[in-house]
């Protein structure tokens, strides 16, 4: 008869590969931050590839598609995905300056919208801190910007190996809160 685990064992074992994996994560975004451009080049191809897939996917739904307007829409939908994703793949570091560029614009967004909701919520207790994450998103949006199309080397490398470093950090305290609970 095989010996049977408990569900502490069980989740005992989980969490300590979730701390293995976490461990990697971090030094996995440890390296892509010595290497940023490397890493945005990565993230340029890999972006082309997934709006690739999806043009494919807009052929397919175009088969499904009732009515001429609708087969049209999914046609030229899939044309302009698999064009960017082509694109991308062809020309990485043009197709990272692109990424870069729409970074930029999407922090300048986010920053307006980070104000407009502090003036919204303004009265608020805590609304002085969607201030602040409003000036630090402009500011790195004004520092990506500025430094254009130098910035395009290091911004979306940097961006993915921080966001990397501190998701393998977060699993990796929730994952030893979670095996100090079942110890």
């Amino acid at each position: 008869m095989a010996p049977t685990t408990t569900f502490k064992d069980d989740v005992r074992t989980t969490a300590n590969w979730s701390i293995a994996l976490s461990v990697l994560m971090m030094l996995t975004g440890v390296i892509a931050l010595f290497a940023p451009a490397i890493t945005g080049v990565t993230v340029t191809l890999f972006f082309g590839w997934l709006l690739i897939i999806s043009g494919a996917l807009h052929i397919g739904y175009a088969w499904r598609a009732s009515g001429a307007s609708a087969i049209l829409w999914e046609i030229l939908t899939a044309i302009v995905y698999a064009g960017a994703g082509f694109y991308l793949i062809t020309r990485p570091v043009l197709g990272l300056e692109a990424l870069t560029i729409a970074l930029v614009a999407y922090l300048v967004l986010e920053s307006a919208l980070e104000f407009v909701l502090a003036f919204t919520l303004r009265p608020l207790p805590g609304s002085g801190w969607l201030v602040g994450d409003g000036i630090i998103t402009l500011l790195l949006a004004v520092l990506i910007g500025s430094g254009f199309p130098a910035s395009s080397v290091w911004a979306i490398g940097t961006l993915v190996a921080i966001s990397m470093f501190f998701s393998g950090l977060t699993r990796l305290m929730l994952s030893t809160a979670v095996r100090r609970i079942v110890a």
